[in-house]
C-alpha cells in the first residue's frame, strides 16, 4: 500500500507521499513523486498500485515529454497524455499480470500549472486512463491507503486556506494513516506549486525531522481531550454507580 495525497488551494497545491515498498514480508523504499520543471510549464505525478506498471508508463511518459512537451499548454492535455501511456502499458502487461494473479491498480495524483492554465490544477487519474479534476468543494485527494487521514482533512482543510496551513495538514494526515498502518512510512517527499511561479518545489523530510511535531499533536490530542466539555456523558458511568448500589 502507499500514502499519496494532493491538495488544491486559491494559492497553489501541496502534495505528500510517502516512500514505503512493501513486497511480501521484505519493505524498501522508493520515490513515488515525478516531476518536470520546464518554462511555464511545471507539473508533478504521483502513483500508487504496482511499481512495474508505474515505472513503465513514467518511462513511456518522460519520452512523449521530451519530444513534445511544447505542444502541451493546459494541464488536462498532459494528464490525457499520461492516461494514454498508462493504456499503452494496460495493452502490453495487464492479461500477463491478472495471469500471474495481480491486479492493473494504477491510480495517480496529477497537479500542476501550464501557460495556458489560469491556475494549478489537481486529478485524479483511474487505471483506466479516464479523470476527474480536485475542485474547491472537496479540495484534496488521498490513492493508496485512504481511511485514516480523511477525518483530519475533513475537519479542518479548506480551500481558503494557505499553502503553509495545507502542508500540516497534510503532515497531519499521513501521520495519522502512519501510526495506523504498517504499510505506510516515511520518509516522506513534499511537493509546493504557488500559483503563477511555474515551479514545483521538491523536499525530502526523514522521521527525525518531523518527530516532534508528531510528539507535539500526540499532547494536543490527549490534552484536548481531557478538557472536553463532556458533562453530559458523566451519566453514563452515573447509571451504572446507581444499578451497582441496587444490586
Amino acid at each position: 500500500m502507499t500514502f499519496c495525497l494532493g491538495i488544491k488551494t486559491k494559492s497553489g497545491l501541496v502534495g505528500l507521499s510517502d516512500t514505503r515498498i512493501t513486497s511480501g514480508n521484505e519493505t524498501t523504499s522508493s520515490k513515488k513523486v515525478f516531476t518536470v520543471n520546464k518554462k511555464k510549464h511545471s507539473f508533478f505525478i504521483m502513483t500508487s498500485g504496482l511499481r512495474s506498471v508505474r515505472d513503465k508508463a513514467i518511462t513511456y511518459f518522460s519520452e512523449v515529454i521530451d519530444q513534445k512537451d511544447d505542444k502541451f499548454t493546459k494541464m488536462y492535455q498532459a494528464v490525457n497524455e499520461f492516461g494514454n501511456q498508462v493504456k499503452v502499458v494496460a495493452k502490453e502487461d495487464k492479461v500477463f499480470l491478472e495471469e500471474a494473479g495481480f491486479q492493473f491498480n494504477l491510480f495517480s495524483i496529477i497537479g500542476g500549472q501550464l501557460e495556458d492554465d489560469a491556475e494549478p490544477k489537481l486529478y485524479l487519474l483511474y487505471p483506466q486512463g479516464n479523470w476527474i479534476e480536485i475542485r474547491k468543494g472537496t479540495p484534496f485527494v488521498i490513492i493508496g491507503n485512504t481511511g485514516f487521514g480523511h477525518p483530519v482533512l475533513k475537519r479542518s482543510l479548506h480551500y481558503d486556506d494557505s499553502l503553509d496551513y495545507a502542508l500540516k495538514c497534510a503532515f497531519l494526515a499521513f501521520d495519522a494513516t502512519r501510526i495506523s498502518a504498517n504499510d505506510v512510512d516515511f520518509p516522506i517527499d513534499t511537493v509546493v506549486l504557488k500559483d503563477g511561479e511555474y515551479f514545483t518545489k521538491e523536499k525530502r523530510f526523514e522521521q527525525k525531522e518531523l518527530e516532534h511535531i508528531s510528539n507535539f499533536w500526540n499532547n494536543r490530542l490527549k490534552n484536548a481531550i481531557a478538557e472536553l466539555p463532556s458533562q453530559v456523558l458523566s451519566s453514563a458511568f452515573e447509571d451504572l454507580e446507581t444499578l451497582m448500589e441496587n444490586t
